[in-house]
């Protein structure tokens, strides 16, 4: 089959698997390891050391998969399909119900590590069927790899002052999936950048965490914070964390390119119950059966249910501190937290301590 014909058939069969977009990006990013480099020495990573274990074969696709000659990109949105046209709106508000627990839009569903590789290898699948065995590799943030990097190159976007992949037809809302192959397909081309002057999201950013255009300071990304970060938060940031305890969405919030975020009809990602709405003092009282059993195929698990905990108990130090709950609210949270103030990991002791403190 002629490349630029099985391309087009490419792009048919990732339509049926529920991908949003897809593109081909060339392997030679060598003009992105400099940046790479720069972040990692000014500590921008923070403990994921990881990071700094594989270094430049994030920019190297060839020595991460030998063989490989292009990567194929994909896009895969997730705002669940019953999303109400005011979503944006309705998503800054929560921050300002502070008895709330706050998870990230992305996190609501199913573990998308899970979701985004299966319709990968399935893509995958329907390649060789057409071409018969090729070398390749399914990637879902699940390998040292320059995946944003990777996205804006192949066209799927460009990227945003907040260092996320931007589209103008999908905003920021969606995972990228990486497929690795051994032939060369023909190239997608890049799209422009269309930030402009807009800060928005360096501006909204609770923490700060944005310190320049392009440039994230992960040991301030709440994010990093609830989901990477193991030990005590510290301390002169938990305030800003306020009721967010999986995640940050508030730089995308920010983004004017969001009002055109995709809606997916993909079932995996509609809102399981306890993780939209639910309040900080109900989700304390999860015992870790129940958050296991809550959180079975979601990508929420990974963190533990102490993490769970401690993250709980800050944004309850938060509610408690805020003035703007209930006498009924306050006792609740004071209650939650008091059922765990022996909990074995002294890291969730000093969050519950610290929390009791801002009563």
């Amino acid at each position: 089959m002629d490349l630029h014909e099985l391309w087009s058939q490419i792009q048919v069969w990732a339509r049926e698997l529920g991908l949003s977009q897809i593109g081909v990006s060339g392997i030679d990013l060598s003009s992105a390891e400099p940046g790479l480099l720069a972040w990692l020495e000014a500590g921008f990573h923070g403990s994921m050391d990881y990071m700094v274990k594989h270094g430049l074969k994030r920019a190297r696709p060839a020595e991460l998969v030998p063989g490989t000659v292009r990567v194929i990109t994909v896009r895969m949105d997730y705002l669940p399909e019953n999303t109400p046209s005011d979503w944006l709106r309705r998503e800054f508000a929560r921050s300002l119900h502070a008895g709330e627990a706050v998870v990230s839009v992305y996190a609501r569903g199913r573990d998308y590590h899970k979701v985004l590789r299966s319709r990968l290898q399935k893509l995958q699948d329907r390649i060789a069927e057409a071409t018969g065995p090729f070398g390749h590799r399914v990637f879902t943030d699940s390998a040292p790899l320059l995946e944003a990097e990777l996205a804006s190159r192949s066209g799927l976007g460009w990227r945003g002052k907040h260092t996320l992949v931007l589209s103008r037809e999908a905003g920021s809302m969606f995972f990228l999936g990486e497929l690795f192959i051994d032939f060369a397909l023909p190239e997608t081309p890049a799209t422009s950048a269309h930030c402009g002057q807009c800060t928005a999201c360096m501006d909204l950013c609770p923490t700060q965490a944005i310190v320049g255009p392009y440039k994230l300071d992960a040991r301030r990304c709440i994010s990093y914070l609830t989901i990477e970060h193991a030990g005590p938060i510290d301390e002169a940031l938990r305030p800003q964390i306020g009721n967010r305890i999986y995640g940050c969405d508030d730089c995308q919030l920010a983004c004017p390119w969001n009002k055109f975020a995709q809606p997916s009809t993909v079932p995996d990602w509609q809102t399981r119950e306890g993780l939209a709405g639910w309040g900080i003092a109900t989700l304390l009282g999860w015992d870790e059966v129940e958050f296991l059993r809550r959180t079975a195929g979601s990508a929420i698990r990974r963190i533990g249910h102490a993490r769970w905990l401690r993250n709980l108990a800050l944004g309850a130090g938060n509610a408690l501190a805020s003035g703007r709950i209930s006498a009924a609210d306050r006792l609740a949270l004071r209650q939650a937290l008091q059922a765990h103030a022996t909990h074995p990991d002294p890291v969730v002791q000093e969050q519950v301590a610290w929390s009791l403190a801002r009563a």
